[in-house]
């Protein structure tokens, strides 16, 4: 079994955040409550080329917080981890502090 994946081309390797059920004192969230669809970049791929031969890099790069889209991307699970894998053009842009 694969321990390590990188991407091809412009694909971008996400584990999903998992937003808390319960508050710190106990108290157990509504699932809509604090929905945001967001993720950790993981692994990136080299970018593509254009019909030039240019290379386009990704836009983003490991250890970004992104934001994804609600339907999209395909499941890879490693180990005991999931994992999402995304086109760079899917991801809808970075969350920042």
């Amino acid at each position: 079994m694969a321990k390590r994946l990188i991407p091809t081309l412009n694909r971008v390797l996400v584990e999903k955040i998992v937003p808390p059920s319960k508050t710190t004192a106990g108290i157990l969230l509504p699932e809509k409550s604090s929905k945001l669809n967001s993720g950790k970049v993981v692994a990136v791929g080299p970018g593509t080329r254009d019909k030039a031969g240019n290379s386009i890099p990704v836009a983003v790069k490991e250890g970004d917080t992104v934001l994804l889209p609600e339907y999209g991307g395909t499941q890879v699970k490693l180990g005991e981890k999931e994992y999402h894998l995304y086109r760079d053009e899917d991801i809808l842009g970075t969350l920042h502090d």
